[in-house]
Formats: C-alpha cells, sequence, structure tokens
C-alpha cells in the first residue's frame, strides 16, 4: 500500500505522525539540551565573556541552513528515506566530535557538523507533509505533530541539566549520539518512503540552481519564507537568552529548566488549538491575528519596561513569555504552510528553500538581540515588536496580492 493511501486517523496514520514528531524534535532537543551547559563550556574553554558561548548555538543554525539548502535538493533525487538516513549519521558525527572537542573552535566545527546533519529532519518533515497532504489537512496534520514534538523538548533543558550536574556537557552529546542512531533506526525500519518515484529529478549543480531560480521568482514562497525568518529571529534569541534572563537577571537559579519547559508548552497548546482552528477558518486570518496579539502584548510591556527602568516583575515577563510562545505556536505552522502551498512540485526543493533562508534571516536577528541584551530583556521585547511588525506587512501584502489576482482572473 502506497504511504499516501493510508486512510487518515488509522494506526499507520497514527504511527506516521509519532515517527515525523520524533524527527521534527530532534532540532529541538539539540538546542535545548545543550543550554544548561553554557556555564561550564564557558569556563572549560575560559572565554572572555558570557555570550561568546552562543556562538556554538548560532554555528549550528548555520550548519542547519546549509544542510537544509543541499538535503532539501538532494531528497528530490534519491528519496526523503535516504536522505534522511544520511542526515542522522552526519548528526551523529557531528555529536561525536562536539563531545570529544579539546578546543572551542573544535567544538563550533562539531556543531556545524551536528547542524547540518539535523537539516535532514528540519527539512524533509515539512517534505513529506507537502507529500502526503494538502490544504487545511495539512495544516491539521502538522499542528498535531507540533503538539506532541514539543511535549517531549520541553523538559530538554531539566535533562540537560541533570547530564551536564552530574556527568559534565560532554555526555549531553552523548545523549545527541543514542537519539540519533535510535532516530536512524526508525527510520529504516518504520518510515515509508513518501515521494512518488515519477517526481524525482537529476541531482545535479546546474538542475538545483534552476530549481531555486524557479522557487525564488515565486512571490509567495520567498516572501513568507523571509516572514518566517524574521518571526523566528526573536525565538531563536530567546532560546539563547533564556538562561541570562531566568537565572541571572531574575535569579532564579535552578527553578530555571522548570520554568523553560513550563512556558514551552504554550507551543504544544498554540499548536492542538491550531489544529481544531484551520478547520474552520483560514491560515492567512491565523497569522493575522496571532501576529496582532503580539505586537500589542509588545507595546503593553515595552510600555511597562519603560515605566519599570527595564526590570519589570518576573510574573509579567512569565506572562509576556508565556503570550509570545503561545502566538509563535500559530505562526510557525501556518507560514510554512502558506509559503508550501504554491510548491507541490518542488517539495524538497522547497522546504530547503523556506527552511534555509528563514533561518538565514533569523540568525542576525537573534545575534544582534543577544549582543543588545545586558541588564534586562528589553531589546527581546523590541525585538519582537519590530519583527511581528515587518511579518504582518509582508502577510497584508500577500493577501493583498492574491486579491488582486483573483479580481484580475474573474
Amino acid at each position: 500500500m502506497s504511504p499516501n493511501a493510508i486512510a487518515s486517523g488509522s494506526w499507520q496514520d497514527r504511527e506516521f505522525l509519532v515517527i515525523v514528531a520524533l524527527l521534527m524534535s530532534s532540532t529541538v532537543l539539540a538546542i535545548n539540551m545543550i543550554l544548561p551547559a553554557f556555564d561550564q563550556i564557558s569556563l572549560e574553554f575560559a572565554l572572555p565573556t558570557a555570550t561568546r558561548v552562543g556562538l556554538a548555538l548560532g554555528t549550528l543554525y548555520v550548519g542547519l541552513a546549509a544542510g537544509q539548502t543541499i538535503l532539501g535538493p538532494l531528497s528530490d533525487t534519491i528519496g526523503r528515506r535516504s536522505t534522511l538516513s544520511a542526515g542522522l549519521l552526519i548528526f551523529v558525527f557531528g555529536s561525536v566530535v562536539s563531545g570529544v572537542s579539546p578546543t572551542f573552535e573544535t567544538l563550533l566545527i562539531g556543531q556545524l557538523i551536528l547542524g547540518f546533519g539535523l537539516g535532514a529532519p528540519r527539512v524533509l518533515t515539512i517534505a513529506i507533509f507537502r507529500d502526503r497532504y494538502s490544504g487545511p489537512r495539512m495544516v491539521r496534520a502538522m499542528s498535531l505533530v507540533m503538539t506532541i514534538f514539543v511535549i517531549a523538548p520541553t523538559f530538554a533543558p531539566s535533562l540537560g541539566q541533570e547530564i551536564v550536574i552530574k556527568l559534565g556537557w560532554r555526555f549531553v552529546f552523548a545523549v545527541y549520539v543514542i537519539f540519533g542512531l535510535v532516530l536512524l533506526g526508525i527510520v529504516r525500519q518504520r518510515l515509508q518512503e513518501t515521494m512518488h518515484p515519477s517526481l524525482r529529478r537529476a541531482f545535479n549543480f546546474a538542475s538545483v540552481v534552476k530549481t531555486y531560480q524557479t522557487i525564488a521568482k515565486n512571490q509567495q514562497a520567498l516572501s513568507y519564507a523571509l516572514a518566517l525568518g524574521i518571526i523566528t529571529g526573536p525565538f531563536v534569541a530567546y532560546l539563547n537568552l533564556s538562561q541570562q534572563i531566568f537565572e541571572f537577571q531574575y535569579d532564579l537559579s535552578t527553578f530555571y529548566p522548570l520554568l523553560f519547559a513550563m512556558l514551552s508548552l504554550w507551543l504544544g497548546v498554540a499548536s492542538l488549538v491550531n489544529g481544531w482552528l484551520v478547520t474552520r477558518t483560514s491560515p492567512a486570518l491565523i497569522v493575522t491575528v496571532a501576529t496582532l496579539l503580539l505586537i500589542l502584548g509588545s507595546v503593553f510591556v515595552l510600555g511597562g519596561m519603560r515605566y519599570c527602568s527595564g526590570n519589570i516583575p518576573i510574573s509579567i515577563f512569565v506572562g509576556y513569555a508565556s503570550l509570545f510562545l503561545f502566538c509563535l505556536g500559530f505562526l510557525i505552522v501556518n507560514i510554512n504552510a502558506l509559503a508550501m502551498q504554491s510548491l507541490a512540485h518542488y517539495a524538497g526543493t522547497g522546504a530547503a528553500f523556506v527552511g534555509a533562508l528563514s533561518t538565514l534571516v533569523s540568525i542576525p536577528i537573534a545575534v544582534l538581540t543577544g549582543e543588545l541584551t545586558r541588564s534586562t530583556a528589553m531589546p527581546l521585547a523590541w525585538c519582537f515588536f519590530i519583527s511581528a511588525s515587518v511579518a504582518l506587512v509582508i502577510h497584508l501584502m500577500c493577501l493583498r496580492k492574491a486579491q488582486l489576482e483573483t479580481k484580475d482572473s474573474n
């Protein structure tokens, strides 16, 4: 039976969604579990500033963008399963290099390799969804997977902290190796190929460049890829700065992993609600409302920070973090779906284009926010406000263009 012929709601369909959720969670686990190790890494390598260790995460994101760019088109040639297997092996190798690194520079190389390998599950989960689903069903399936995959990584910092305290930061990468090998076994044994053989195309530099040029001319895909990168920039900054904000600015010490986990659940709640909501309204309307909420919430918090000279009470910041994570749970899924809507014939390369471009756009935003954040979280709130405002403008322009095209065709 073709995987595309499996009935929705069957046990095969549920197994498929669980496997995809595990693959999708690999990226978040690789990011969240290493956060509590930043202090040990900074001390061991005698880094000049506490923020320098954030380069490890930044390097991972660079590798992630490069991996998506190459592995996405490769999957259009050799299929999703084979590319996933190759990516997971690269991820395992990068984890080994990171875990045994004698210098900080070697650690950065390991993170680059690790991130490159993660490009496969990051981009191919989207391509697999596009192979198998379309329209509201695609968004609903993605929402259900987001709900599953968010629950596991919410406790990654707590697990990472336990490993760091008891065994040291290098053992975090040993967990990555085990997780990568388990995923590889699941992919080889349980995941069916979703790409139809007739859609495969030759993999060579000229054809890949031509395909990327075709996709780059797709204004909807390009615009929403940019919007996705802009809106996820402050989210990446939040991941990088969360330990600094909760442990040092608010002096929460060991409570940081627990609070981080509780806040992350808002992503899962939003994804669960989105799975129900998308069958009753359009992804475009959800994006509009969620972005407006994020803008209004940021304005309120910025006003409070100005009144309190930047140091708002922890209860207000937790409420704000809950709001922006809740909004992001809607925005990431629906903007991704809108970007992929017109890329059915280029699912692998299209997902790579959207993923890589959005990642590359998010990195400088996150780095700049991190550099500006010192004693308060005000730069983070400004980043969310500006990014959400720009993303909303892009979204409204896309909607306006679609309306004009529809009007002209009639």
